[in-house]
């Protein structure tokens, strides 16, 4: 297999990043200038994780397309880490916030609207859990689920996969270690040790969930059915049946994290491959650029939750927030759902997805490099490893910021957005394949300059 010869992938990164300067002196002196009142220099610290050096600054977002203050427009496969997987500003949604806030009115008025009936009906039919409520966010959803899970069970732990995504959930930054459960690097300022909140073990690893769920002190598994965030990994054959076997085995509840893994279709992994958890949980896509969040409860699960008088679910229960299930919100996601990601739209979308995954895989192999490639729906990512991964511990251990980096800054500098904090691509309805495949023409120059 091809090495990368490390002097030369440093002397490629410092030429990329030179360009990148030259290119946004306007988005560099906003953010200099913004850095006065911002922590980091950005609205939200995690913008500043930027390939070049620094970001670019957003002027507008059309579709598949990103333009920035500079002037470059760029075809967007990052869509927001899946927070625009519906694509930039579509007309549908466009139209149903502006009737929201331009005809009726009343963005958020602590009131119920029809739309929540409607956008909840349909997660129904999609995930087959039938009763919904909504958050701001998929981690505001996930925290939720997990004290509602801990309350109905009197159990104080959960489970959650070692590397695994559920955003800034504190019982979720753990990963698995030589010898036991440890922090995962980089958590700031914990409330507590999340080692004695959560037990650990690795993706794809039956024998290691059952000797942990056997103690039968863990409320509920909170898993995303194939990895993401880390690359992707996915179940090997029997894994998730074994999942649901076991939890109900230990008495222990299962949710659906589906936030990424609504990339498998319209229904996340949970319609596709049949799968039967006690909760699922969502956010980001659905809104269409909005922000929102929703979890799901089965039928038994709601029963137990609303049979429970000791909880106070409706003030002081810590379950909820003032803007959750606003009008505005709901809008955006009925919208979304109805016209926007349906069933067609994430046909097109995986065949987009499966054509990028096989131009990347063209390149990797004229190259001999041992990296792989692995596709879940309307989405891909390549890893520096073959073959993929099978669990989070592997494909941690794969990483390369250096690689990573020049990919990303040279992709950017030839006009092909990748997801920042990771190698992937995500199509949207806006996608074409000729956005595809300009990204392989591109993906095919970058990777032949660092192995030539």
């Amino acid at each position: 297999m091809t090495e990368i010869d490390r002097e030369r992938l440093a002397r490629l990164l410092a030429a990329e990043r030179g360009t990148w300067t030259a290119r946004h002196q306007r988005s560099r002196a906003v953010l200099e200038a913004s850095a006065a009142s911002l922590l980091g220099g950005v609205p939200m610290t995690w913008m500043a994780m930027a390939a070049g050096g620094f970001p670019a600054v957003l002027a507008g977002a059309r579709g598949a397309r990103v333009t920035d203050l500079d002037g470059h427009t760029y075809i967007d496969l990052s869509l927001g880490d899946t927070g625009a997987m519906a694509g930039h500003s579509p007309a549908s949604v466009v139209a149903a916030v502006h009737r929201r806030l331009a005809e009726a009115g009343g963005a958020t008025a602590m009131l119920p609207t029809e739309d929540g009936r409607a956008v909840a009906a349909e997660l129904a039919a999609r995930f087959g859990v039938p009763i919904w409520s909504f958050a701001l966010s998929a981690t505001d959803a996930n925290r939720w689920v997990l004290r509602l899970c801990r309350q109905v069970t009197g159990r104080p732990k959960v489970l959650v996969f070692s590397w695994c995504y559920h955003g800034t959930v504190d019982e979720s930054f753990v990963v698995a270690g030589p010898d036991g459960p440890q922090v995962r690097a980089g958590n700031v300022g914990p409330a507590v040790d999340p080692t004695t909140t959560t037990r650990v073990v690795e993706f794809n690893d039956l024998d290691a969930l059952a000797a942990e769920l056997a103690a039968r002190d863990v409320a509920c598994v909170l898993m995303e059915p194939a990895l993401t965030n880390i690359g992707i990994v996915l179940p090997e054959p029997g894994f998730l049946a074994g999942v649901r076997e076991l939890t109900r085995a230990h008495g222990t509840l299962l949710v659906n994290d589906e936030t990424h893994t609504f990339s498998a279709g319209p229904g996340g992994c949970t319609q596709a491959w049949g799968l039967a958890p006690d909760a699922v949980t969502i956010g980001k896509a659905i809104g269409g650029g909005v922000p929102i969040g929703a979890y799901g409860l089965s039928a038994e699960l709601a029963r137990l939750v609303a049979a429970d008088r000791a909880a106070d679910l409706v003030d002081t229960g810590g379950v909820g927030g003032t803007l959750a299930g606003n009008a505005l919100s709901l809008a955006a996601a009925r919208a979304t759902l109805e016209d926007v990601l349906t069933a067609g739209a994430f046909a097109r979308m995986s065949a987009l997805a499966k054509r990028y995954a096989a131009g990347v895989e063209t390149v990797v192999a004229e190259h001999g490099l041992a990296w792989s490639v692995v596709r879940l729906g309307a989405r891909a990512e390549y890893r520096f490893i073959a073959p993929a991964p099978r669990d989070g511990g592997q494909s941690a251990a794969a990483g390369d910021s250096e690689l990573d980096d020049y990919l990303h800054v040279a992709l950017a500098n030839r006009g092909v957005l990748l997801t920042p904090f990771h190698n992937m691509a995500l199509m949207s309805p806006a996608t074409t394949e000729a956005d595809v495949d300009e990204h392989s023409a591109r993906f095919a120059e970058v990777v032949s300059a660092l192995v030539a």
